[in-house]
């Protein structure tokens, strides 16, 4: 089988060697092809074809430049955007650190303040309440002495009525007269 087949191969590779191909004026199918791409080629350049295709490409690369130019232009701008808003930021953290600073400052000056005027409150309460007792005091000896100075009026009078007599008092009195 292997022969046959073999055999059928060599048939073909014979038939193709002596086939011949139609030409027409002595050029070949591919050479009109290839006369038809020279015909357009010519064609193309008589209507100046590649110069619209480079004038295309330049308005497209100069449009392409124009879009990077702008797009350095944004970045450079966001750039400085963000190194605005990072000071910005910084000044801002500088900033709350001084007014933390200030508050506690102020809050420890509150509180200093409350303590010296509850010291100065305490010692005012304090001499107010040793008047109130002083007061007291002396209204307390002033109302024992009043009552003793009573007492010991009422105690001399009775005395005096039992150990005087009507004539022992006129003696004195002419004596206190006299003696004036």
């Amino acid at each position: 089988m292997a022969e046959a087949v073999h055999t059928e191969t060599a048939a073909h590779t014979e038939a193709a060697e002596h086939h011949v191909e139609p030409t027409a004026f002595g050029i070949s199918p591919g050479g009109y092809v290839a006369l038809a791409m020279l015909v357009v080629f010519a064609i193309m350049l008589w209507k100046r074809v590649p110069a619209l295709i480079a004038a295309a490409l330049d308005k497209k690369i100069a449009g392409i430049r124009e879009q990077l130019d702008t797009a350095a232009k944004l970045r450079d701008e966001a750039a400085a955007l963000k190194a605005e808003y990072e000071a910005k930021a910084k000044a801002a953290d500088v900033e709350i650190a001084a007014l933390k600073a200030a508050a506690e400052r102020q809050a420890a000056d509150v509180v200093a303040k409350a303590k010296t005027d509850a010291a100065q409150l305490i010692v005012r309460h304090k001499a107010l309440a040793e008047a109130k007792i002083a007061a007291a005091e002396r209204a307390a000896v002033d109302e024992l002495r009043a009552k003793a100075a009573g007492a010991a009026a009422a105690a001399a009078g009775q005395l005096i009525a039992e150990q005087h007599s009507a004539e022992a008092d006129r003696k004195l009195a002419d004596q206190i007269i006299a003696g004036i």
